[in-house]
């Protein structure tokens, strides 16, 4: 017997801000994302200043049918927020959501790929 393929998801998690032109990175991000990988659900979810939050990015995407979410801080400095404040809002999905599975991935500005490559733009 075949079982469905698990809908995948990613969550790009930034910390958010009242400005409209601050989000534009992001979703930039989430666009290239989306057109390389159509069938990977994709929404964009900031900590403060800016909707929507993680748990409503997530909400929405579980009632889509995603069981695989994975939440990508999209931080340079890995600060209290992607050390404290995420994890915990993470665990809060996992105890809300035990059908669902969450996998927090480091921040980007752990990368060794995205350090090269703001090297080699800051040498320009």
């Amino acid at each position: 017997m075949n079982t469905p393929k698990q809908q995948r998801a990613v969550v790009l998690f930034a910390h958010g801000s009242r400005d409209p032109l601050w989000h534009r990175p992001v979703e930039a991000v989430a666009r290239t994302l989306t057109l390389a990988q159509p069938d990977l659900q994709v929404r964009c979810a900031y900590l403060e200043l800016s909707t929507p939050d993680l748990a409503t990015a997530c909400r929405d995407l579980i009632e889509a049918g995603c069981r695989l979410i994975s939440v990508v801080p999209l931080f340079l400095g890995v600060g209290r927020h992607a050390r404290e404040d995420l994890p915990l809002l993470v665990e809060a999905l996992r105890a809300q959501y035990p059908a669902v599975e969450f996998t927090l991935k480091p921040a980007v500005g752990e990368d060794p790929r995205l350090v090269a490559l703001l090297a080699d733009i800051a040498s320009e």
